[in-house]
């Protein structure tokens, strides 16, 4: 992942990250069992990509389901990939599947 993608490790610093940013989320959630795996690894590409787009208008955060299982409940997140756009911590788009970057590119736009 790019330097712009960032990572949390436990609810607390999903919360943490949601808190101090200044710009919108997109937090993006990833699976760990077998049938994900190849469907975020897709998805990796196409955020790590807006990430760098959208560096200072965006924060893209990629969160693994397993490590925040609270985060992953408050958005309503039941498969990955999965990904959620929020402002001030409200959010105001989300999807899962595969995307193309032109499609996530466009979401965005409408949004920011």
């Amino acid at each position: 992942m790019v330097k712009q993608v960032h990572q949390p490790r436990e609810d607390a610093e999903f919360d943490f990250l949601l808190g101090m940013s200044q710009v919108p989320v997109l937090a993006y959630f990833i699976g760990t069992w077998p049938k994900a795996i190849e469907p975020c690894r897709t998805m990796d590409l196409v955020v790590g990509g807006i990430a760098d787009q959208y560096t200072g208008r965006l924060m893209v955060v990629r969160t693994d389901i397993t490590r925040c299982p609270a985060a992953t409940q408050r958005y309503g997140i039941t498969s990955a990939p999965s990904w959620v756009l929020l402002r001030k911590g409200e959010a105001v788009a989300h999807g899962s599947g595969l995307m193309a970057s032109a499609a996530m590119r466009e979401l965005l736009d409408a949004h920011l």
